[in-house]
């Protein structure tokens, strides 16, 4: 038995049955809580937990039959233990209140001793059940808790093969869109640790990041310290998913211009942008963990790190596909980036239209 106190609902209409319970109850060290008729012993149910209650039958505005039809059919009430103390001695009254879920019946005047070990059977059973649904319950999330693990860090369609087959999955995008966003160096970052308020803050930002992909139908790979990575066309195809990944890109900078680190300084970022076939896959399943390869990969990183702080540079294939739509600057110094050695790169400034001018850092 727990040793907290117990809370016990008395329903009884005649007073001074009541007061006699409760007067019991109290010096078995229980907490008695009243009720003068049906009605209002549900009303009370519906407020409050109860460990038992004590039910007459014979009551004005709603019986003990009642009450028992209605808590039985009641998702939280259903399992609640009721014992019957009435002055119906009717064998039919006992089967009738049994039937209808109650744990045990007494007829009035009770027995003080009787009444006691009765109590005490219920809340042994009640006790016992609540521990095994706690166990139960325990056992269940156990069970869910890799599955949502999974789910978190692995998009639906692979981790739906992974629980089929237990073999490392590889499959090949002949075109998709990769961003790499990174902090530019910042003194309170770089700290040994960093602050806790600073911590919360980046948390918070990549927090709005992941809320901005998925507005835009694109999936975040992962974050490496103060990098993020998010790709546009996998797990499921679509044709513009260049333009959903400078979409995010442009939306992460309007942020930045409201952003300010507790020391008050402004954020800056470097964003690289590369479209292009990539392999996709999951070679160690165990680490509930899934990465991208490919020369696409290594040109949207290396975009990113030779960017300049505050802006958006992409490569030719992103701009070919985008310069409809958007606005770009060409860089005017080229960039060694591998597999696209003296090729021109591009600054992402905007969307084409009056409302769409490129977002500055004050």
């Amino acid at each position: 038995m727990p040793s907290d106190t117990v809370s016990i609902l008395v329903v009884d209409d005649v007073r001074l049955d009541r007061e006699i319970l409760r007067h019991h109850l109290e010096a078995q060290g229980h907490h008695p809580v009243l009720a003068e008729n049906g009605q209002q012993a549900m009303q009370i149910l519906e407020q409050r937990r109860f460990d038992l209650v004590l039910l007459d039958i014979v009551m004005p505005v709603m019986d003990g039959y009642q009450v028992l039809e209605r808590m039985k059919s009641h998702p939280r009430l259903r399992h609640m233990p009721v014992i019957v103390v009435s002055a119906v001695e009717e064998t039919m009254s006992v089967v009738r209140c049994i039937e209808m879920g109650a744990e045990d019946y007494l007829t009035k005047p009770f027995n003080r001793v009787l009444l006691s070990a009765r109590i005490s059977n219920c809340l042994q059973k009640k006790h016992l059940r609540d521990q095994e649904q706690f166990f139960l319950k325990n056992i269940a999330e156990d069970k869910e808790r890799p599955e949502h693990l999974m789910k978190s860090v692995i998009p639906k369609t692979f981790s739906s093969r992974l629980k089929k087959d237990k073999r490392p999955i590889v499959d090949y995008f002949t075109e998709i869109t990769i961003m790499f966003a990174n902090i530019v160096d910042i003194e309170d970052l770089s700290e040994e640790p960093a602050s806790q308020e600073t911590i919360q803050m980046m948390d918070g930002l990549f927090d709005r990041f992941d809320h901005i992909a998925l507005q835009h139908n694109l999936e975040k790979v992962k974050t490496i310290g103060d990098s993020y990575m998010v790709v546009g066309g996998i797990p499921s195809p679509f044709r513009h998913h260049a333009e959903a990944v400078a979409g995010m890109a442009l939306d992460i900078q309007e942020i930045l211009i409201r952003f300010r680190l507790p020391s008050n300084e402004p954020l800056s970022m470097r964003i690289g942008i590369h479209t292009g076939p990539v392999r996709v896959g999951i070679l160690e399943s165990g680490k509930f963990s899934y990465d991208l390869w490919g020369e696409t990969v290594t040109a949207a990183s290396a975009l990113e790190s030779l960017g300049i702080p505050d802006q958006i540079q992409v490569s030719g294939p992103v701009y070919e596909r985008l310069k409809d739509e958007f606005t770009f600057v060409e860089r005017e110094d080229r960039v060694a980036v591998s597999g696209m050695e003296n090729e021109t790169t591009y600054l992402l400034t905007g969307r084409k239209g009056p409302h769409h001018e490129r977002p500055s850092n004050p």
